[in-house]
């Protein structure tokens, strides 16, 4: 595979897997990264720009697109959004850096959006949890 499409492979599996659709970036970084013909630090940038660029698309939902909640279309059920804005509300803020986490993840990140959390400090807080999570991912194998 070439680095192009490597790379860029990766950077869409990470941002579709933080959003609605089935997608495992973690197994793709860990294939790119045990075959040896990669660059660690640019397979961590490009998968935590991907998933962060996904996290970023909840946001926008969960922003601008709530109203059509009750749709059957609508990505994310009531019950995970009740459930993540429980988390939001206990942990604050500071629950974005779980924005990595299987299940929670994708609803906190739509609640901040619904939340109206700012832009920046979502963008920061849900940054460092995906970096820490690919940085550990690559550390460990």
């Amino acid at each position: 595979m070439s680095d192009v499409a490597a790379y860029g492979s990766l950077f869409l599996v990470a941002l579709a897997a933080a959003t609605i659709f089935p997608a495992q970036s973690e197994i793709l970084l860990a294939g790119l990264h045990a075959s040896g013909n990669y660059h660690d630090g640019l397979l961590i940038l490009v998968a935590t720009t991907g998933n962060v660029a996904g996290s970023t698309v909840n946001w926008a939902l969960g922003r601008y697109l709530m109203h059509f909640q009750d749709r059957r279309w609508f990505p994310v059920s009531r019950r995970l959004v009740e459930r993540a804005t429980g988390w939001y509300q206990r942990f604050g803020v500071w629950s974005l850096l779980l924005a990595w986490a299987p299940f929670i993840g994708d609803p906190l990140t739509l609640v901040a959006g619904i939340l109206r959390v700012d832009l920046r400090v979502f963008l920061l807080l849900v940054t460092i949890g995906k970096l820490a999570r690919y940085v550990a991912l690559i550390v460990a194998i």
